[in-house]
């Protein structure tokens, strides 16, 4: 299974109604994440999971989901979270 295919499986948790990944690896080629392996990415994801949570909530929510993936496969996550609201 490819990273941004895990990712997408672990963010299923948060029960989406959109989610949408861009692998921006390329861009960073030989930046110090990149030579670790570590990718970078776009992150936006639309749930109603984030309804009354701020912004540092809805990071951590993404967090949690990702694991480990933070820590290894994931060097940098750009993150937009919204709820079906503020669409």
């Amino acid at each position: 299974m490819s990273v941004v295919d895990e990712i997408r499986r672990r963010l299923a948790t948060l029960e989406p109604t959109r989610l949408e990944l861009i692998d921006d690896s390329a861009l960073h080629t030989g930046h110090a994440g990149a030579r670790a392996g570590g990718g970078h990415y776009r992150l936006q994801i639309i749930s109603a999971a984030f309804g009354g949570k701020n912004t540092v909530a809805r990071h951590r929510m993404i967090y949690d989901a990702l694991g480990e993936m933070m820590r290894r496969e994931i060097h940098a996550l750009a993150i937009q979270a919204q709820t079906p609201d503020e669409q």
